[in-house]
């Protein structure tokens, strides 16, 4: 067993919280065929990144906010495809609200839609593509989250599935942990701790004494 101690979590959604690689997956069909590209080479950088970005590099010559937007509501119209992680339900209950976020490269009208179509509590803090002026590999979307939930970087700890998300956090300073939904553990950094799913996290509320407060430390254990 492996134990972490945080004074906040920050999650990524989109493979982390809820398996949504049908639909992204679905939706990047679509546009690559209605432009002549190859679904392969967009579907291997997609994935954490904010869809203007992956449109940048895979066709830059069409990537527009208009596009991007077109992608991301092709997702949020229909959530059939999405479902909540394994276990993410009774960690987030587990967890005091002020001390959790969530930090998404996709836009709040498609976060807010995804956390809906799988029964899971919108969070306090929401931190999107459309918040920052870089996405993820850059570390602004942690940066930010953690500032605003009054947490020094290193105090938090990231859950990930992705490669450009895992960059993010680890630029942010912060301890990350990376879940196997949208990558196999064998394809995962191997610089980071790796679990299959959520359900492998148990997590205690504890009360901290120190010079100045008392405050809530989170304790994680995970199963190796």
């Amino acid at each position: 067993m492996k134990t972490y101690s945080c004074k906040a979590i920050l999650f990524d959604l989109d493979g982390v919280l809820v398996d949504s690689t049908a639909s992204v997956e679905y939706a990047w069909n679509r546009w690559a065929e209605r432009h002549g590209l190859d679904v392969k080479d967009i579907l291997v950088i997609a994935h954490g990144r904010r869809s203007i970005e992956t449109m940048r590099l895979v066709a830059p010559e069409i990537a527009t906010e208009q596009e991007a937007e077109g992608l991301n509501l092709i997702q949020a119209q229909d959530t059939s495809r999405d479902v909540a992680v394994p276990g993410v339900a009774a960690l987030l209950a587990a967890l005091p609200p002020q001390q959790w976020a969530i930090v998404t490269s996709g836009p709040p009208f498609l976060a807010k839609a995804r956390l809906k179509a799988v029964g899971l509590p919108q969070p306090v803090l929401l931190v999107t593509g459309e918040d920052v002026l870089h996405g993820k590999p850059h570390p602004e979307g942690y940066v930010k989250a953690a500032h605003q939930l009054g947490v020094a970087p290193e105090d938090c700890l990231v859950f990930e599935d992705a490669p450009s998300g895992i960059a993010a956090g680890l630029a942010a300073g912060m301890r990350v942990i990376a879940v196997a939904t949208t990558y196999p553990l064998v394809e995962l950094p191997k610089n980071v701790k790796a679990i299959q799913t959520l359900a492998d996290v148990h997590i205690e509320v504890m009360m901290v004494s120190s010079e100045k407060k008392r405050y809530q430390e989170l304790v994680l254990t995970i199963g190796m």
